[in-house]
């Protein structure tokens, strides 16, 4: 994405922002973890946080830097000349800007920490959110290397829908990569397929990660049709009774058979184009922008009745109540309270965790 100057650009001025970035990063974050820890239901609001603050924060540390010329300032400064320089200053620039995520993101560690009351270290926590940093640097830097000559609009929607396919589609490879696995011994491997059939739940296979320092207790599937991986955690496993465990699983079963997933990111794609060119062009740009609003908002409007259907399905499965309890104790083990609203938010992808209870609790008693 970036054209090495004929002379050697200066490597002062996006060092300098890179500092400033870096430090602005500790500031939002220790800031941001003030508030959180003070609100109701802090946990929440630090997912809050990392989605709405610090992600938006990354996102615009990469654009000041991609304009001021780090990656190629650096590429220059380290003797790499063409074809290379390109890629490396692509990898570069991706690189710092998840280096200013992780600024922002290490003054944070402590308040989960003590919110959650668990046991997770600062070090630990930043070394495996650097390996993740790393690793997509890596990811996003290959999707980029096609376009190393330039980029149109289409050209650049093509890159983001391409980077969250392979992301999503590829997710059965990469997380392994990033994140840390265990061996589930013989005993284990049996419960999870004991698991897995009670729930109706239909994968190639299983892949356990290592969370007992976060004590992150998840399941998910990824993958496409064909070659759909199971992802949970070592605190799931441990924290979580065969009941409770199944009707997780239940769930992610129902996700499956109304291809939630799919229906995310696609609108994310489908929103991405008139966005791109309501931002590049120069005609009929409101109503770009208005059809851009709009795919979102219908878009997120079935994911969330997807999100329900998931919950139907599982309850089905196992029973509304079963389920019900299984979201309550998910809530308890990562110290959140289960919020309700009035009204459904039109630019969440998800259904309320509280409201989804309730729904189920109104289900079973039908």
């Amino acid at each position: 994405m970036f054209a090495l100057q004929s002379t050697a650009p200066s490597l002062a001025p996006p060092l300098a922002m890179f500092a400033a970035l870096l430090v602005g990063g500790g500031i939002v974050g220790g800031l941001g973890s003030a508030v959180a820890r003070r609100l109701s239901n802090p946990v929440s609001k630090y997912r809050l946080l990392y989605a709405g603050v610090i992600a938006p924060y990354t996102l615009l540390a990469y654009g000041i830097l991609a304009l001021l010329g780090l990656g190629p300032a650096v590429a220059s400064a380290l003797g790499v000349g063409p074809p290379f320089a390109t890629h490396v200053g692509d990898f570069v620039t991706v690189l710092a800007a998840g280096g200013v995520g992780l600024a922002a993101y290490a003054p944070t560690i402590r308040g989960v920490r003590a919110v959650r009351d668990i046991d997770l270290s600062t070090s630990t926590a930043l070394v495996r959110m650097t390996r993740y940093v790393v690793g997509m640097s890596a990811l996003v830097t290959v999707i980029l290397a096609p376009l190393s000559g330039g980029v149109s609009p289409l050209g650049l929607v093509g890159v983001f829908a391409a980077l969250l396919l392979v992301v999503v589609g590829g997710a059965p490879w990469l997380i392994p990569l990033v994140r840390s696995t265990v061996d589930p011994d013989a005993a284990t491997r049996e419960r999870l397929d004991t698991l897995r059939e009670r729930a109706g739940l239909d994968v190639r296979d299983v892949a356990v990660l290592d969370t007992d320092a976060e004590e992150t207790a998840s399941a998910h599937v990824r993958g496409p049709p064909g070659y759909r991986r199971l992802f949970v955690t070592t605190t799931f496993l441990d924290g979580f009774d065969d009941a409770t465990a199944t009707a997780l699983l239940a769930i992610q079963a129902g996700r499956v058979r109304t291809h939630l997933l799919a229906a995310r990111v696609g609108t994310v794609i489908l929103a991405a184009a008139p966005l791109v060119a309501a931002v590049t062009g120069v005609r009929r740009r409101w109503l770009l922008l208005g059809l851009a609003f709009a795919v979102v908002v219908g878009g997120f409007w079935l994911t969330r009745r997807q999100v329900r259907r998931a919950d139907d399905i599982a309850a089905e499965r196992v029973g509304a109540d079963a389920v019900a309890d299984a979201l309550e104790r998910y809530a308890e083990s990562h110290g959140m309270e289960p919020t309700r609203r009035r009204v459904p938010n039109p630019l969440s992808t998800n259904v309320a965790l509280g409201d989804r209870i309730d729904r189920l609790r109104a289900r079973a008693e039908r």
